[in-house]
């Protein structure tokens, strides 16, 4: 996939990283989890010289989002957020630009597929993004880390059988883009993340439970 475009930018007092996703030569792209500062956005988007056509939304929680209405001010463009997480949270976007989706859903970007995985857990509807060997993966899984489950809507089992079916079973190249920046890489590979994530280590529900429910940062 030699056309695809990623950009990283870390955003806003919570360390998030937002992210511009899309297709180089046609230059649509979307942009993952707009908060905190909608014109640094938009000006960055100008500077890379690409259209933003669409939003995607990991979660719910508010410094992941807090900048969609302010951004619908500007641009009329569809957000995409994860049927189980449009239902918990209730937002007020406006009917005619939200999209529910569902696991397994795609958005094209140009020629650039990019496939929706329903990752509950932190929240009902927290969903990870793969374009091809690339999965931005917002609060589900953090470079060495996992998303909390003790907030509301959170679920310590539910996370437990995301990172061992879903994750775990990802092929090794995957490259893992995470919602913060939380330690001294920005992403990383599947393969190293198998062996040096501690949440990532249990084949047991159990001893996984009791790692998490102490909570972590969101």
């Amino acid at each position: 996939m030699n056309n695809l475009y990623l950009k990283q930018m870390e955003i806003g007092p919570m360390e998030n990283f937002i992210y511009l996703i899309g297709d180089s030569q046609t230059k649509e792209v979307a942009v993952i989890d707009p908060a905190w500062d909608v014109p640094l956005i938009l000006k960055e988007a100008k500077k890379e010289n690409v259209i933003i056509r669409a939003a995607l939304v990991t979660h719910g929680h508010f410094d992941h989002t807090n900048g969609v209405e302010e951004l619908l001010k500007t641009l009329d463009i569809p957000v995409y957020i994860n049927k189980h997480e449009a239902d918990f949270f209730k937002f007020k976007w406006g009917k005619e630009n939200v999209r529910t989706v569902n696991s397994g859903d795609v958005v094209k970007l140009g020629d650039v597929e990019v496939q929706l995985i329903h990752t509950p857990g932190h929240t009902p509807g927290s969903q990870c993004f793969l374009l091809k060997n690339n999965l931005v993966a917002g609060d589900t899984l953090f470079i060495n880390g996992c998303g909390r489950c003790d907030l509301p809507g959170g679920n310590v089992e539910q996370m437990f059988d995301t990172i061992t079916n879903k994750l775990m079973k990802m092929d090794n190249k995957t490259i893992v883009f995470p919602g913060h920046n939380y330690a001294d890489k920005k992403h990383d590979t599947l393969e190293n993340q198998k062996k040096t994530n501690p949440y990532m280590q249990y084949d047991n529900l159990m001893a996984f439970v009791g790692k998490r429910l102490p909570g972590y940062r969101t």
